[in-house]
């Protein structure tokens, strides 16, 4: 049998370089549906040779577990702020030098601010997209029945004279307490992101006296309902409300969605890109990242999606009815007035859930 084994041994120890020098041609992304427009992707594999291996989430908490669990596989994530803030304490992440890291001069210099709240020297993440949370809705029916109301205010919301005619054409709320808990804490005046029992006490009242006039919160469902006209306003994410306006004028819908960045002011969420601290492929994910820094790469994103790019030198690949579309690319006056998405305390985050809990549980 020996003789045997020295003549095969060469060519097993070819075959297992062939299957190490693929899996080194791979690389694992991990992040919303649709968040890489197909043609990126595409030319990324042709002009790299990495094959991109691409699995969805659904919502940001699948997103966490799996990074703070750790041996994911995954060589790129892409992470809200906050949930880069909570992978950051945990030591999920690997550093990501700029030093050499072709693109970076490109990103808004204000995003690299914000996220540097959570992430000090800008570290660990790379910004990607970015957006606001606010109201999309169907215009005729809001007009209809509040016809000289701001359709740019969290009054359409917060006060029950104005939800409560509303309700009949139906209102749909985000299914996320840290984002509309801050919001509601910010239209009373108060730090989004307080912790003060007071403040609480006076945001959950907020939330009681619109409740009754609520049709569902859940995520996902906004886009459809506000393009078919089953809700007329949503609590939702700006490109969420971009999408269902494109599906309602394709499909000749004899009514306006459209999407408004509250005049209080409202959260600015950014996302971003990021490397596991255990990533198998750790070159490849900077070869990714380099790529996706790139203003071809993503302004096709914001073309499909509607939600800005981090990358400012993208802008003018842009369409043109999209980057000058003011609730997309918000005027400076107006981002002055937006606050940045911030990580909490599990204990912080657990006293809102149970206020959350309760407001849904009325549903």
């Amino acid at each position: 049998m020996a003789p045997v084994f020295k003549l095969c041994l060469p060519a097993l120890l070819l075959t297992v370089s062939i299957a190490a020098q693929a899996e080194e041609k791979t690389l694992n992304l991990y992040s919303w549906a649709d968040y890489v427009a197909p043609e990126t992707l595409q030319r990324f594999e042709k002009e790299t040779g990495i094959h991109v291996r691409y699995d969805t989430f659904d919502t940001s908490e699948v997103l966490e577990t799996k990074l703070l669990t750790g041996g994911s596989g995954y060589d790129v994530v892409v992470p809200s702020s906050s949930v880069l803030a909570r992978g950051l304490a945990a030591g999920a992440l690997k550093e990501i030098p700029h030093d050499g890291l072709k693109g970076y001069a490109n990103l808004d210099p204000d995003l690299l601010e914000k996220l540097a709240a959570v992430d000090p020297g800008n570290r660990y993440g790379v910004p990607y997209t970015w957006g606001t949370l606010g109201l999309g809705m169907n215009v005729e029916a809001v007009k209809q029945r509040l016809p000289d109301v701001p359709l740019n205010s969290l009054d359409l919301l917060f006060k029950p004279e104005y939800a409560s005619k509303l309700k009949d054409c139906g209102i749909a709320i985000l299914d996320s307490p840290q984002e509309v808990i801050g919001l509601a804490l910010h239209y009373l005046g108060k730090d989004p992101y307080s912790t003060d029992k007071t403040d609480l006490a006076a945001a959950d009242a907020l939330l009681q006296q619109l409740q009754p006039s609520v049709l569902y919160v859940a995520t996902g469902r906004q886009i459809n309902d506000l393009a078919n006209g089953s809700v007329c306003l949503a609590l939702t994410y700006n490109g969420d409300a971009s999408m269902a306006a494109d599906q309602a004028r394709k499909a000749n819908k004899p009514f306006e969605v459209a999407y408004r960045i509250p005049k209080e002011g409202t959260l600015v969420w950014q996302d971003n890109l990021a490397i596991p601290k255990d990533a198998p492929h750790p070159e490849a994910a900077r070869t990714f990242i380099e790529f996706m820094l790139r203003p071809e790469s993503v302004a096709a994103l914001t073309n499909t999606l509607f939600f800005a790019t981090a990358n400012q030198a993208a802008t003018p690949l842009v369409d043109e009815a999209v980057r000058n579309d003011p609730d997309i690319y918000p005027k400076p006056d107006v981002r002055e007035r937006l606050y940045a998405d911030r990580s909490m305390s599990l204990k912080d985050m657990r006293q809102r859930t149970r206020l959350w809990t309760t407001f849904r549980s009325r549903q």
